[in-house]
């Protein structure tokens, strides 16, 4: 017992001492609660910087590049293993952490990383479309919304620069799948997503708050980032195409060039708390996928539309893929062709 007090202590003092200093946070645009940092900042004695990214692709180039002096990134599960891969992550023993046990038994075993050895939970929704309803009445449960944009709509859409959705998206409009080599499929996507381009406003990140403003009509987009724009207008609903979305989860891990590693893991248990996952939950608006976080979170996300999904449009979501490497030349291919 005697031992077990003493090793118990010297746990708590190397905590306690390595509690201090900074850590770098590099996560999607405006998805991280100012609230929840300001609770770790305060608990631990560290202060917390975060930097934005817009797309996946943008932080994995950042992150491979070097010299970026951020100890933890946000890349979604599909991006997880080719961080995995290129060793871009550490193992920082998440199953020995105070709070793992928190993690929903849906989450804690899964595909891109396998018993939790690299990251966490953060948030996980769906993409789909977001359409202002005074500017068009249609069926809004579709992807033509921006594939094949109703006249109301033409020169008033925007579509989110993550290419592995949009891609996806285009991919199970004419029929294929997510991550398909079929050249006939990702043909007919890329030609289908050239043509409607001219028909396109934008391409661009900031949905939450030009949908709240009107300054879009229309967008590819997070139902979480929906949500707050109806929050803020309620002209504003969330499509789930029929043709097939996407289902995702955005997960937390410590990079291995991490230079506060200690604080880095400190705040991974800290968002496995289910109070501070319900912290997330209420300022962006998804899914944690952490037991214990509902009496904490907003009533409004029983019912929301955008979190709820209708029953005859939930077997056309699908959970994205990593892709192959053959799979990532072709939408790296058609990503390009966009950028044009």
């Amino acid at each position: 017992m005697k031992l077990f007090l003493t090793s118990a202590l010297a746990i708590a003092a190397a905590t306690a001492a390595t509690a201090e200093g900074k850590l770098n946070i590099y996560n999607w645009g405006n998805y991280t609660s100012p609230e929840l940092i300001e609770k770790f900042e305060k608990e631990f004695d560290v202060e917390v910087t975060i930097t934005d990214f817009d797309s996946n692709t943008t932080a994995l180039a950042k992150i491979e590049a070097g010299g970026h002096g951020f100890d933890i990134v946000v890349p979604t599960h599909s991006y997880v293993p080719t961080y995995i891969d290129k060793g871009l992550l550490m193992k920082p023993g998440i199953p020995e952490m105070e709070n793992y046990g928190n993690i929903s038994a849906q989450w804690k075993d899964v595909d891109w990383d396998p018993k939790r050895e690299y990251t966490v939970p953060w948030q996980w929704g769906t993409t789909g479309v977001a359409v202002n309803k005074t500017a068009y009445s249609g069926d809004v449960n579709t992807s033509a919304i921006f594939m094949d944009p109703p006249e109301e709509l033409v020169g008033k859409v925007n579509v989110v620069p993550e290419m592995q959705d949009v891609v996806s998206l285009a991919l199970m409009y004419v029929g294929g799948e997510p991550c398909s080599t079929n050249k006939e499929d990702l043909k007919k996507a890329r030609d289908m997503l050239v043509s409607a381009k001219s028909k396109w406003l934008s391409m661009d990140y900031g949905t939450t708050e030009k949908l709240s403003n009107g300054d879009w009509v229309a967008s590819v987009n997070w139902n979480g980032s929906t949500f707050r724009a109806r929050n803020n207008n309620p002209d504003v609903v969330y499509g789930y195409p029929k043709e097939g979305y996407i289902v995702w989860m955005d997960n937390m891990g410590i990079l291995a060039d991490a230079q506060n590693p200690d604080n880095a893991k400190l705040f991974l248990n800290f968002i496995m708390d289910p109070e501070n996952a319900a912290m997330i939950s209420s300022f962006a608006r998804y899914a944690n996928g952490i037991d214990g976080s509902e009496p904490f979170m907003p009533e409004d996300m029983k019912t929301a539309p955008e979190i709820v999904v209708p029953e005859e449009l939930k077997a056309a979501g699908k959970f994205s893929p990593a892709c192959s490497d053959e799979a990532k030349e072709y939408y790296n291919a058609i990503w390009t062709e966009l950028q044009k």
